[in-house]
């Protein structure tokens, strides 16, 4: 006999247009993974041995919330993207490319990657708010982790502007 799983019934909100959300910030959690590991990989100037080991704590931390969303998305029955070929496609904060080994321009682009995962973050959260608290304690925990690296990142590029002036 089968058991029927309730857990995804108590979400009170539309669970096919939520899982494309989260389907959505799947692809730019691994994103964001990639762009901090990869600016971490080449960084270069100024700073960088401190600049490094904030990339590499945040590429950890956005892995941790791929998990997260990963573990959400089965709960609620559905199907997470396994081909990183497929997370472009899904991606709503579109990868920025590295496009120097610039310690300044590495953080500026983590800027601005942060900038629109917030936004995307707090939009989400005001959808399911009182209405889906497992996914809201999910997209709660994330959006501050984003507040907080935005701020690290900010703090460090003015700290890289002010020491080479």
């Amino acid at each position: 006999m089968a058991v029927k799983l309730v857990g995804k019934d108590i979400a009170d909100v539309d669970v096919k247009d939520l899982l494309k959300k989260l389907t959505t910030a799947f692809a730019d959690e691994w994103s964001a993974y990639y762009q901090y590991w990869l600016g971490a990989q080449i960084a270069k100037g100024v700073m960088r041995p401190a600049i490094v080991a904030e990339l590499v704590q945040h590429a950890g931390e956005e892995l941790a919330h791929a998990q997260m969303i990963t573990d959400r998305i089965i709960q609620l029955g559905g199907v997470v993207k396994m081909l990183p070929s497929e997370w472009e496609k899904f991606a709503g904060c579109k990868y920025n490319a590295v496009k120097s080994e610039s310690s300044k321009i590495i953080l500026q682009e983590n800027i601005k990657g942060e900038q629109c995962a917030i936004k995307f973050y707090n939009s989400l959260l005001n959808d399911v708010y009182g209405k889906d608290f497992v996914t809201a304690n999910i997209i709660s925990k994330i959006l501050e982790d984003e507040v907080t690296h935005e701020q690290d990142l900010v703090m460090l590029l003015e700290d890289l502007e002010n020491c080479c002036k």
